[in-house]
């Protein structure tokens, strides 16, 4: 299996140069539909598949996720992209298309724990994440042995408040030169600045616990113990200004009970915040999401 970070191991589709998706927000009105399957039929596109949502039939925001397959999509995607400008401005639509074949560029940060950049990395290698890890920044070096394995290039940057500033003005910088698309945080245990947010929007991804806004800050798991609680769980969203508040993209639960002691805990909530951020990150890469507001609509 080829492990280059440039060349991912997954297995391409056959026909992954032509599809595509197009996603659309807009004022619900009667019409939508139609309008967007002629216009794709119109230019011999078929629709594979589909999805839609409505705020409110009455007055609400439409939401419609749209994929398909067009021969010699890559010729043609400039001019359909022109063309539905028409359209989209008779309903007021908020769109963009995109392209199974533009893989987009992933970087990884990473503090001590590595649970959710391993997971990250087996989805990668077993072809479930359609992207190009192009690098992992890190401001500890334990992760280094694992990622530099599979040939992907390692970026220890020393991190504390006290320098954040420099920081993240050099992560910048390596994020912009490497042409970014997608930034996971895969349990860094830093605070952003809106200076790094604002550069980014909607492309950063975060994974915590789930016991916000209760045990806000260090040790949650032994304070959660303390209290009893019964159930534990993550959130992976988009970071924003608003610490920890960004519109979430997928969430999970297990319970737990009085046998279940702090590392044990700690345990089930390393494999929840796991899967929860993989899928995240998954829908996210498959252009499933839609940002509205400070929330999301996921078609999965």
């Amino acid at each position: 299996m080829n492990t280059n970070a440039n060349s991912n191991p997954i297995v391409y589709e056959e026909n992954a140069r032509d599809r595509g998706a197009l996603l659309v927000k807009c004022p619900d009105r009667p019409g939508i539909v139609a309008a967007i399957s002629k216009f794709l039929a119109d230019r011999k596109a078929n629709i594979v598949e589909s999805n839609q949502h409505s705020s409110d039939p009455q007055g609400g925001t439409f939401f419609i996720r749209v994929e398909f397959e067009c021969p010699q999509l890559n010729e043609k995607r400039a001019a359909m992209e022109a063309e539905f400008e028409s359209l989209a401005e008779s309903f007021s639509m908020d769109y963009r298309f995109t392209y199974r074949a533009d893989r987009k560029r992933t970087a990884i940060f990473v503090s001590k724990e590595t649970h959710c950049l391993l997971e990250l990395l087996w989805e990668w290698q077993s072809g479930d994440l359609p992207t190009d890890i192009v690098m992992v920044i890190s401001n500890h070096e334990e992760a280094r042995g694992m990622v530099e394995a599979l040939g992907i290039p390692f970026y220890y940057i020393p991190a504390n408040k006290d320098i954040r500033k420099q920081v993240e003005e050099k992560q910048i910088a390596l994020l912009k030169e490497k042409q970014i698309d997608v930034i996971i945080l895969a349990r860094y245990m830093q605070i952003l600045t809106s200076d790094f947010v604002s550069e980014f929007p909607d492309k950063i991804i975060n994974i915590h616990h789930s016991f916000l806004p209760a045990f806000i800050g260090a040790r949650p798991y032994e304070r959660a113990y303390a209290r009893g609680v019964k159930l534990i769980g993550a959130t992976s969203h988009y970071v924003t200004n608003d610490l920890d508040e960004g519109p979430i993209i997928e969430q999970d639960i297990e319970r737990v009970n009085h046998r279940d002691h702090v590392a044990d805990l700690k345990k089930i909530g390393r494999s929840i915040e796991r899967r929860v951020l993989a899928r995240a990150v998954k829908w996210h890469l498959e252009d499933r999401v839609i940002v509205h507001e400070n929330k999301t609509i996921v078609f999965e």
